[in-house]
């Protein structure tokens, strides 16, 4: 059994308490599609009613997810990504990414994406200052 002194403070660890749920995770993926409405995002990640208002509200209380109101009688809200719930695209890219290069299948990736440069788009992680890919062995804790 480890020891409490022996567990790896990480900013991994930080982040999974906020969007370490499956239906947190695709929840983003429908707002950076463009999916607004509760409807919209209900239907296409599949996750029952109560949890993704539950997910919606705790990306809402992390500053994420911000509602703005479409309809005053009823009430209604769509729901809008923040700056800080934008940043999170990259990561959703590269889960993608990760998941067309190993679990696609025979059949391919289920969606394919086109960059503005009109090339295929495959997400990769690189050094912000040199530009080359970004391989754990190049890498160095400081």
């Amino acid at each position: 059994m480890a020891r409490t002194d022996d567990v790896r403070e990480c900013s991994i660890a930080r982040t999974l308490e906020i969007v370490g749920s499956k239906w947190t995770l695709l929840a983003v993926r429908e707002l950076l599609l463009g999916s607004h409405r509760f409807d919209e995002i209900a239907q296409h990640t599949g996750a029952p009613r109560d949890i993704l208002t539950a997910r919606l509200r705790a990306l809402e209380e992390h500053g994420l997810v911000e509602r703005r109101p479409y309809c005053e009688h009823p009430p209604r809200h769509e729901y809008h990504l923040t700056q800080l719930g934008q940043s999170l695209a990259p990561v959703v890219h590269v889960l993608r990414q990760w998941g067309d290069d190993h679990l696609a299948g025979p059949a391919g990736p289920p969606v394919a994406f086109r960059h503005s440069c009109g090339e295929a788009f495959h997400a990769a992680v690189a050094c912000d200052a040199c530009g080359r890919p970004a391989a754990t062995a190049d890498l160095t804790q400081v």
